[in-house]
């Protein structure tokens, strides 16, 4: 294992994050920024341009913040909106000039893989030694990994928070009908899912990652502050999920920004997550869910932290 810290940037379709570790008990430095570089992509195929230039401000200030701790090795990934986008080499080469360090775009397998390599880092075996199902919602796709200490099964579905609300929620707050596409929409992905990995229909222990779930987690407990510390490893029960749901689906979005763990700038996308995150618990009938804020970061935090100096 290396000596010193190591880096991490996540140039996600929602969120651009930051993690500095060294894989002790606490974080260097852990920063996230909701830059919304997936931004329209799903409608135009490209990124947009004021979508880029937000993310690349965001990757300047991580820069410097890199710089500062001198970390023993440094690695980027970026994820749905990059890859589907038609323009990302723009976007990948301005980021490397800024970061001096090359980003590499993930496979949704990939992703799946490195999600569940970090939420599981910190956990003991499944109940009833089941094993675990890391879901990690994401703006733009939604990956499914199971496994126990190591992800045997993934898939990637192209449903996400922000690719959900551009395609389906037009009204404020959204009509019963859109939510209901929204919800219909998930359900044929989850189908598919299952009938490409038939292993989700076992029995298996639920494990959530990502802002959407640890948003809801936040929102169900009334924080308000964020607290990493309380929302890992929260117990989220499936009649909570349905409450917050209800809740947030039904305010307009100048109530909703006001409720007690709900970030403003999360406020536009979190009812398509919630679609997702509901709808999956429906699906697979899960009584709940294990909060993790370990996730995607810490996957690849730990393949650099497990990799031999050079």
């Amino acid at each position: 294992m290396r000596g010193g810290p190591v880096a991490v940037i996540d140039c996600g379709t929602n969120t651009t994050r930051l993690l500095i570790t060294d894989g002790g008990a606490s974080d260097a430095l852990r920063r996230a920024e909701i830059t919304r570089l997936g931004a329209g992509v799903g409608s135009s195929g490209r990124l947009d341009g004021a979508a880029m230039e937000r993310t690349w401000d965001c990757l300047r200030s991580f820069r410097r913040a890199i710089d500062a701790h001198r970390p023993t090795a440094v690695a980027v990934v970026a994820t749905s909106a990059v890859r589907s986008a038609s323009n990302s080499s723009e976007f990948l080469d301005r980021a490397e000039s800024i970061l001096g360090t090359a980003p590499q775009i993930l496979s949704g397998r990939e992703e799946a893989e490195l999600s569940f390599k970090g939420a599981v880092s910190d956990l003991a075996p499944g109940r009833g030694d089941v094993p675990w199902l890391v879901v990690d919602i994401g703006g733009g796709s939604t990956e499914l990994s199971l496994g126990e200490t190591e992800c045997r099964e993934a898939v990637s579905l192209d449903i996400g928070s922000v690719r959900l609300t551009e395609m389906f929620i037009a009204h404020d707050p959204p009509l019963p009908e859109e939510l209901a596409s929204c919800l219909s929409v998930i359900g044929l992905h989850l189908h598919d899912a299952l009938l490409s990995v038939p292993a989700l229909a076992d029995p298996c222990r639920m494990v959530g990652v990502a802002g959407t779930v640890t948003t809801v987690a936040a929102v169900e407990m009334g924080l308000l502050t964020y607290d990493r510390d309380l929302i890992h490893h929260f117990d989220l029960r499936d009649d909570a999920v349905e409450d917050v749901f209800r809740t947030l689906a039904t305010d307009s979005l100048a109530d909703r920004v006001h409720h007690p763990g709900l970030h403003p700038d999360r406020a536009e996308v979190i009812v398509g997550g919630l679609c997702i995150l509901a709808k999956i618990m429906r699906f697979f009938e899960f009584g709940d869910c294990i909060v993790s804020e370990r996730d995607l970061l810490d996957g690849v935090a730990l393949g650099l932290l497990d990799a031999p100096r050079r």
